[in-house]
């Protein structure tokens, strides 16, 4: 017995004495900080780029369109104008740019409105009888509308437009514009109802309400924002629209601001600081729509897409 004392004794003794061989536990690893540094650096710069592609032709806009024709071709096209001044505003506003601005007006309008009000009519009944099979053929020829380029189509508008007497008119603009705005229009406004609670048509067909009260009271309401971002978005593709201006008319007095700014070409030049001074007039009403818009545009273009 008092030998195996003795032997348990000696060998806690020889494992206190014996040092141990455990490796020790490594540390933390520490990251290289340049990796992070480096994309950072990158990003900013990327950023920085990006701004100046935005803002520099923007700049170069408006400081051209304050310089006169002499100092136009003696200065540096990015310096400050020497000699600043207005005569090419006061070149544009003695002209016709009224008459043009009111005509690309009434073409906006009138263009947004119609596309505006079919597109909500027809993204609701789809939206309402989306087991039927004619709402889903339905909603295929107008996402079909999307693949067809307007360049594709301008002969057979034109020979359209010829039949119905309509050549050389506003409203032979506002028709075809309307009808290509439609498929993008469908398309984010059915993306949006889809979102309203079933519920809620449920409510009112029980209160004794039709399709059309529905539709006004209680879809519209609802569907507020997508309705500015499609307003917003089919009016600046119209404002900037050339191509259905350029041969579906040919009347001075018939003429869009895309279009007359052609009309500052002579037969030996371009008078180049009129031409920019009627481009940023022509930025102005757009730019303002923007601005009293740009909340319910972001919210437009950032709700109804969840399914």
């Amino acid at each position: 017995m008092s030998t195996t004392v003795t032997k348990t004794r000696a060998a806690a003794t020889e494992r206190r004495t014996v040092p141990s061989h455990r490796a020790p536990r490594p540390g933390p690893v520490r990251k290289n900080p340049v990796p992070g540094i480096l994309r950072r650096a990158l990003t900013g710069g990327a950023a920085l780029f990006w701004t100046a592609i935005v803002v520099v032709p923007i700049y170069w806009l408006v400081v051209t369109s304050l310089r006169s024709k002499s100092d136009f071709t003696s200065d540096s096209p990015l310096a400050l104008p020497s000699h600043p001044t207005l005569d090419s505003y006061r070149t544009v506003l003695d002209g016709d740019f009224t008459t043009y601005l009111l005509n690309s007006v009434i073409v906006t309008a009138g263009t947004v409105v119609i596309a505006v009000a079919v597109a909500l009519m027809a993204a609701f009944s789809i939206v309402r009888n989306a087991g039927s099979r004619f709402s889903r053929v339905s909603f295929r020829v107008f996402l079909l509308g999307l693949a067809i380029p307007l360049q594709a189509v301008i002969i057979p508008v034109y020979l359209l437009i010829i039949r119905m007497h309509l050549y050389d008119s506003l409203l032979a603009i506002v028709l075809p514009s309307a009808a290509f705005a439609l498929p993008i229009t469908v398309m984010i406004l059915v993306s949006f109802l889809r979102d309203v609670p079933r519920s809620l048509f449920e409510a009112m067909i029980v209160d004794g309400a039709g399709d059309w009260r529905m539709l006004w009271s209680l879809a519209a309401p609802l569907a507020r924002p997508a309705l500015m971002t499609v307003a917003v978005y089919d009016g600046l593709q119209v404002w900037n629209g050339f191509l259905f201006p350029l041969i579906l008319t040919q009347s001075g007095d018939k003429a869009v601001l895309p279009l007359a700014l052609t009309l500052f070409k002579g037969q030996f030049g371009i008078d180049v600081p009129a031409t920019m001074a009627a481009v940023v007039l022509s930025t102005l009403p757009m730019l303002a729509l923007f601005i009293l818009a740009r909340r319910q545009l972001v919210a437009g273009l950032t709700a109804g897409f969840s399914k």
